[in-house]
This record gives structure tokens, C-alpha cells and sequence, in this order.
């Protein structure tokens, strides 16, 4: 076994006991940095495969601002976890079909390099050699061409989990102070101001 064997395995065992920790973990903290750790081996794979780009954006933008404020976010808000939780096992065979379907999927991709190994060599669009261009230019030319859709799909998604994380954590609370914008514009010059005949030298009282 080569030292590049010794760590590609080395990352991905620790990647995948990160992200077998990032699920079972109660504590919301403890979560969030398994999945720190499990983005930084990832990268460590991408940089061993030659993807400098992939593995620098996943440090960089993952790492050191998503999940950072992520944190934050977690440690600062009162958010009630085990309020949340509650009522996880109704939604438990959506969850289970979810996981079959991907278990599916992942028998049927490893069933295809066991029955057809020459699958691999078929790509119908011949990615251009190194020399020629950089992952960057290669990452950025099949992303923003071809797969344009399923890029904008999976922004649209995001789109949707993050609004569907913001209804399910938001709280009205009757004693927290709002700002009403509707009613700080309709308000008349009566309702905003009012002028009082002062006398002289005795002030005005509240």
C-alpha cells in the first residue's frame, strides 16, 4: 500500500465516521463540528485527486463562513431541540422510503461496475486533458453549459430548505418588541407629533 492509498483511505474513514456521528450526535454543537471535520477530510480527498478548486471552496466557503455561522447561529439562538424532535417517528416512513430509494440507487451505480466495468470508460462528453485546462475551467465550463438546469434545481432547492428551516424555528413571542412597517407608514403628522404650549421657565412634564 502506497502513502497516497494509506491517506486516501485515512480520509475516508474519518469522513465517514464524521458523518455517521453528525446524525446520531444529540448535542446540535457536537453536530456541527463532526461536519467541520467531515468537510475537512473531504477536502483533503478532493486535494488528493488533483481538485485544488473543489477542495479550497469547500474550506473556504463550507468551512469558513456556512458552518461558521452556523454555529453561531446554533450556540446564540434558544432554539428548543427537543421540542423539535418531537414527533420525529410520524415522519418515519417518509424517511425510511427516502433511504430505500437511495439504497437503490447506490446498489444499482456499484451493480454497474460489477456486471459492466466498461461503463466507466463510456463518457459521452470527453473531459479535456490537464494540460489543455485547469479543473477550474473544466468544473466551471460543464457546470454553467450542460448542467445549467440542475444547477439552477439544486439552488431551488436550497431555496425551499432554508425557507422551510426558518417556518419551522421561528417563534412569535407576545412580549418581544416588532417593528411594524405598515403601521409606521400610515401613521398621520397628528399621530407622530404633538405640540404643547410650554410656559416659560417651568419646563415640560411627561
Amino acid at each position: 500500500m502506497t502513502i497516497a492509498s494509506l491517506f486516501f483511505y485515512l480520509f475516508a474513514v474519518v469522513m465517514v465516521a464524521s458523518a455517521l456521528m453528525v446524525i446520531s450526535s444529540r448535542n446540535p454543537v457536537h453536530s456541527v463540528l463532526f461536519l467541520i471535520l467531515a468537510f475537512l477530510n473531504g477536502a483533503g480527498i478532493f486535494m488528493m485527486t488533483g481538485a485544488e478548486f473543489l477542495a479550497l471552496i469547500l474550506i473556504v466557503v463550507y468551512v469558513g463562513a456556512v458552518l461558521v455561522l452556523f454555529l453561531f447561529v446554533v450556540m446564540m439562538l434558544d432554539v428548543d431541540f427537543a421540542e423539535l424532535r418531537q414527533g420525529v417517528m410520524q415522519y418515519l416512513p417518509v424517511g425510511a422510503l427516502v433511504g430505500v430509494v437511495l439504497l437503490v440507487e447506490l446498489i444499482l451505480v456499484l451493480g454497474a461496475y460489477t456486471l459492466a466495468p466498461t461503463v466507466a470508460d463510456q463518457v459521452v462528453v470527453p473531459i479535456p486533458p490537464p494540460t489543455e485546462i485547469s479543473n477550474t475551467e473544466a468544473l466551471g465550463l460543464v457546470l454553467y453549459t450542460r448542467y445549467a438546469f440542475y444547477f439552477q434545481v439544486c439552488g431551488l432547492i436550497l431555496l425551499v430548505a432554508m425557507i422551510g428551516a426558518i417556518v419551522l424555528t421561528l417563534r412569535h413571542r407576545e412580549i418581544a418588541k416588532r417593528q411594524n412597517i405598515g403601521a409606521q407608514v400610515q401613521r398621520t403628522r397628528e399621530e407622530s407629533i404633538e405640540v404643547r404650549d410650554v410656559a416659560s421657565g417651568r419646563g415640560l412634564q411627561l
